[in-house]
Order: structure tokens, then C-alpha cells, then sequence
């Protein structure tokens, strides 16, 4: 199977029809190139040619992340990145190939869905994830900050007083603000 090489066409579907077309192509190269998925597959007696609508796609259980090393590519990994967990449960793990090829796809996907980072300012209080170490959430949102060039725009962890003058002030100015998800557990009444 022939690597899919036109990134540019994974934001750019003019109907179903493109985009059900480009997820079977994505679909047959992954079971191709991912061995894992491939068992997977083969467990389900599924072949590519069964496969006509994105929909009958066979997703991979979570739990194969966390046992397995899931890639369809060869040689080394640029990164390697871990899943949030529950207490004492084994973290899932996403391989990059290239680093670049994921700070490009979260990019282009926030510039389709929002338009330009420099418009926004981004708020963020992810306080279970930044104590953790290798979270594509982190790295994502972190990423996306640096984008904006906005001085108000970073990670306020416990620093509500400081996150609420800067909302104020963002609504003052009326200006377009992203604020990330929260961890429930902060507004718990357990300590």
C-alpha cells in the first residue's frame, strides 16, 4: 500500500463522498502498515475488500494502546506520548514519527474550526495534566498559547485570582478567549 501523502487533503473534503473515500485509504494503509491492527482485524475476519463505507471501519480498543506498541511505521520514534490514567491503571501509548506532522495537524484542524490563533487568547487550567509528564494535551495547548503571541494567554493552574482579573479584563476588551477543560476535582468538597 502507497503512503498517503497528500496532507493537505485531510482538511479539505468537499462531501462525505471525499472524505469516506480518503478514511478508506487511511483504513487500508494501517492495515497494512500496523501489525497490531492487523491481527486485530484478522481476530474480527476482517478484509480490506469487506470494508465500503468509513463507517465499517473497525476501531482498535483502547486497552491494545496500553499492552502494545501501535505504529504503522518503521524505525524510531520522535515522541512518545502518554494517555491520562485512573489511579494504578496502565497509560496508553501514541507513537509519532514525526513531531512536526502532529503540531501540523492540530494547527491546521484549530485554524479550520476557530480561524487564526493570534485572534485568541487561550486560558489554561489543566492541573492533572500539567503534573503529569508527556501529555499530547499539554503539549497541544502549550503549543497553541505560543501561537496566539498574546501575553495573557498561558496555563494559570491554581492561580484563580490571576485567571479571573485576566477574564475580566479579555471581556473588558471584548476579546475572543478559549478557555480549556477544568479537573472536576477542584470544585469537589473533598480535600
Amino acid at each position: 500500500m502507497k503512503k498517503i501523502t497528500n496532507k493537505s487533503s485531510f482538511f479539505n473534503f468537499k462531501n462525505s463522498k471525499e472524505f469516506n473515500h480518503f478514511a478508506l485509504k487511511v483504513f487500508n494503509y494501517q492495515f497494512e502498515n500496523c501489525k497490531v491492527y492487523r491481527s486485530y482485524c484478522d481476530l474480527l475476519n476482517i478484509n480490506c475488500s469487506d470494508i465500503k463505507n468509513c463507517n465499517e471501519i473497525p476501531y482498535l480498543p483502547i486497552n491494545l494502546f496500553k499492552t502494545n506498541k501501535v505504529k504503522s511505521f518503521k524505525g524510531k520514534n520522535e515522541k512518545i506520548f502518554f494517555s491520562s490514567t485512573t489511579s494504578g491503571d496502565i497509560a496508553s501509548k501514541h507513537y509519532l514519527k514525526s513531531l512536526d506532522n502532529y503540531i501540523e495537524s492540530f494547527t491546521k484542524c484549530f485554524n479550520k474550526f476557530y480561524g487564526k490563533e493570534t485572534n485568541y487568547v487561550i486560558l489554561a487550567l489543566l492541573p492533572s495534566y500539567l503534573e503529569r509528564k508527556n501529555s499530547s494535551l499539554i503539549y497541544m495547548v502549550e503549543s497553541l498559547i505560543k501561537k496566539t503571541k498574546n501575553k495573557h494567554s498561558g496555563f494559570y493552574l491554581y492561580d484563580f485570582d490571576q485567571l479571573i482579573r485576566t477574564i475580566e479584563i479579555l471581556e473588558a476588551k471584548n476579546q475572543k478567549t478559549i478557555f480549556t477543560p477544568f479537573h472536576f476535582k477542584l470544585f469537589s468538597k473533598d480535600p
